[in-house]
């Protein structure tokens, strides 16, 4: 005996098409939102593995400069503060007045309470001219708020070290130009744990673009991070 096969109600066929139209594609989305919402930044840098789980990253060591005011700055005041960190001079005609102007569209552009842990830091690689003073009179033309952007100074070694080896932007640990001049267009983002997590080119506005969306997306890691959820790897 054979029993007939009864076509699919209209309510049954309405609700299959509901669930392949609508509910499939939207959880397909939330999921790919939910995993780019916890897309951590690449670590620039050497590191060592030291077990499962267990890596040592690149750092930014220590420094110690003079700021526009002439006071001492070190990273001791950069603390709880995400960093975005590039290097000028005042005289210079090429790329520095692009960069300078892209830093000061970043501070407007940041200008917010969410970003409050954020801080520029430029470092001027022509510290013979450039005297705090300058660098004042430069900051002022910029409407740098010096709360949120500092231009620093110190030894021309010390500075260059800095930049070419602190912040990777020239040389090789290893490299003999450690303490020559630093020509860099790089803008250089650092976590609060003072690990490089990223390199943007400071005269092209794509990469600035890039540079906030990465900046935004590190806030949310480091809340993560204060809130004890483990990294996703």
């Amino acid at each position: 005996m054979t029993s007939e096969i009864k076509p699919a109600s209209k309510r049954k066929k309405a609700i299959l098409l509901i669930v392949l139209l609508v509910l499939i594609p939207g959880a397909i989305f939330l999921g790919v939102g939910s995993k780019n919402h916890y897309t951590t930044l690449p670590y620039i840098g050497e590191r060592e593995v030291n077990g499962p789980g267990d890596t040592t990253y690149f750092t930014v060591p220590p420094f110690h400069f003079i700021d526009e005011d002439g006071k001492p700055f070190s990273d001791k005041d950069t603390q709880g503060k995400i960093l975005i960190v590039d290097f000028f001079f005042t005289r210079c005609t090429s790329i520095c007045p692009r960069m300078s102007a892209q830093m000061q569209q970043l501070q407007l552009q940041l200008d917010k309470p969410r970003y409050d842990d954020v801080l520029f830091l430029s470092h001027t690689v022509d510290p013979e001219h450039d005297t705090p003073e300058v660098l004042k009179e430069y900051a002022r033309g910029l409407q740098a708020d010096p709360k949120r952007w500092k231009f620093l100074t110190g030894n021309a070694p010390d500075i260059y070290r800095q930049g070419n080896l602190g912040y990777l932007l020239t040389a090789n640990a290893d490299s003999a130009a450690a303490e020559m001049f630093v020509h860099s267009p790089q803008f250089v983002l650092v976590d609060k744990q003072r690990h490089i997590r990223g390199m943007y080119d400071g005269t092209n506005t794509d990469a600035m673009r890039d540079l906030v969306v990465d900046l935004k997306a590190l806030q949310m890691e480091e809340e993560r991070m204060a809130h004890g959820i483990p990294k996703e790897r």
